[in-house]
């Protein structure tokens, strides 16, 4: 039996009713359309009809309001303004346009009046500041003191901005000129106080301006903490520490955020025969990531040159670097520390002789010096204790000869140790290493006798791993927040984590321990 066709309405009823949505779309899309341009050309005529609705809305509170016994007197004004208007020279006209004119200025739109000026609450916190900085910047013999009990605080603060909260995010005063504003104590106890009275728990920026006598303090987002170890742009003899604000430092590095890529501004440490820091002391507390930066140092450094890396906590911190390329030995013993660190004298030796030689006959460097040599010693003062417990000399004194000449024998050497045990470091170390960095909670006090100026910051209790200060020679104080660089064989850590740090790791090859006995024996 032959199938009958479906009837026409059914077998095209999806279709009509797809254009029939269709078509009420576009109607609604042009009506929308239609009512705006609408608005548009007739918003003369709605402002005026506002207007108009607003005058008569007046004109019916007055004549509510006036008392009765005054209405007459008012009605017999009114018609006799209106005949008057009505007898002169072109009155109606001149009434009409008048009654326009006033229906369009009353019937435009108003917008509320952006608050200018602070808030009471705001105020109150800006007489607090201005009346706890009165004893620090007004002497008894000042006939016109800027700063004074019961002053104004307008006069000193040119500028101020509030967060969300209500707390002072920014503030410029002004400050007398005999405030003794040259002086790190003087300006020591205005930043504490400010710090005190803005609210603590967050970092504070503070710029001097000694010739102007003005004084700039700002409140810094805290530093990027996601950021994974990678491979950075730089050029060879150029090691990334980490991290810092973007008005520290005028370059910017791409790094990769997961998917994204964003623009960073870093910390660059050059090292080399033009290096005027070629060596680095990392001072820090447990678990503030002296390690996390000397293993981010290594990974960098095996780039372009050896690495000899002495571990004198014996945590086995470096033993994913085991038998890498480029790792010449990973150490944690007292016996396996001190043949290295002599095997890296002698090569230091070697290395300026050969230079000098080729020097004096007019030739290149030979190639195999070319190749850079780092020294990384974490936690020397352990090892210096073990050394005295057993008789042996300190570890530390081996490294005189690469500090004082590794620059010139492309060698440089990385000192990481807690801050308690700074007393231990040897004057070699301590002079030599003229590029610093100071990881976790310090006192000021603390970072100035490390770094040997106080940051333009004040530090905050809680900081996050791999958080601190870094200088290089005399330069500024930045603030630094180290790559995350975490061991990959801990459990604690992150796959993500994990994960960069594996895919930075040269290839496994033999150790190289058994190559480095011979040469330490032969030197």
């Amino acid at each position: 039996m032959a199938r009958r066709p479906l009837p026409r309405i059914l077998s095209n009823g999806t279709a009509q009713i797809a254009r029939s949505r269709e078509h009420i779309a576009r109607s609604r899309e042009l009506a929308r359309s239609a009512a705006d341009s609408a608005t548009d050309v007739l918003h003369p005529l709605i402002t005026i009809t506002r207007g108009l609705r607003r005058l008569a809305g007046a004109g019916r509170r007055k004549w509510s309001e006036t008392p009765k016994d005054r209405r007459g007197p008012l009605l017999f004004l009114v018609a006799s303004v209106v005949l008057v208007v009505a007898l002169i020279p072109y009155g109606p006209l001149l009434a009409a346009i008048s009654l326009m004119a006033a229906a369009a200025w009353t019937g435009r739109e108003r917008t509320a009046p952006a608050p200018s000026g602070p808030d009471d609450a705001q105020v109150q916190r800006l007489q607090s500041l201005y009346e706890a900085l009165v004893p620090y910047f007004s002497v008894p013999d000042d006939p016109s003191p800027l700063f004074a009990h019961g002053g104004e605080w307008d006069k000193a603060f040119t500028d101020y901005a509030f967060d969300d909260d209500g707390r002072v995010c920014r503030l410029v005063l002004r400050y007398p000129a005999y405030f003794t504003d040259g002086e790190a104590e003087s300006r020591a106890r205005i930043e504490q106080l400010l710090h005190a009275k803005s609210g603590r728990g967050r970092e504070y920026h503070f710029t001097w301006d000694e010739e102007g006598n003005t004084l700039t303090v700002t409140v810094l987002p805290p530093l990027p903490t996601d950021i994974a170890a990678q491979r950075f742009v730089t050029a060879p003899g150029e090691t990334v520490l980490g991290f810092t604000d973007p008005s520290a430092v005028q370059r910017t590095l791409p790094v990769a955020d997961g998917d994204e890529q964003r623009d960073v501004p870093p910390v660059v440490w050059r090292t080399g025969g033009r290096s005027t820091e070629p060596h680095l002391l990392v001072l820090g507390h447990p678990g503030s990531g002296t390690t996390t930066l000397l293993r981010s140092v290594a990974l960098q450094a095996l780039q372009h040159g050896d690495v000899v890396i002495i571990e004198g906590g014996g945590t086995g911190d470096f033993a994913c670097l085991t038998g890498r390329d480029g790792v010449l030995a990973v150490e944690c013993g007292l016996a396996g520390a001190l043949a290295s660190l002599e095997w890296a004298a002698h090569e230091t030796e070697r290395r300026l002789i050969a230079a000098n030689r080729a020097r004096q006959a007019g030739h290149p460097p030979p190639d195999d010096i070319k190749r850079p040599l780092w020294i990384l010693l974490d936690r020397p003062s352990t090892l210096g204790h073990l050394a005295a417990a057993d008789g042996h000399r300190d570890p530390q004194t081996l490294l005189q000869v690469p500090l004082r000449h590794g620059r010139a024998a492309g060698v440089t050497v990385v000192v990481a140790d807690q801050l308690d045990s700074a007393d231990a470091l040897t004057d070699a170390v301590c002079q030599h290493t003229r590029a610093r960095v100071v990881l976790g909670p310090a006192t000021p006090d603390q970072v100035e006798e490390v770094l040997g100026a106080r940051p333009r910051t004040t530090p905050t209790p809680d900081m996050p791993p791999g958080r601190g200060y870094a200088r290089l020679g005399t330069g500024p104080v930045h603030r630094l927040q180290v790559p995350a660089t975490p061991d990959p064989y801990d459990d604690a850590t992150s796959d993500a984590h994990r994960r960069a740090v594996l895919d930075l790791l040269p290839a496994r090859t033999t150790p190289a321990d058994a190559a480095l006995a011979p040469a330490v024996a032969e030197g």
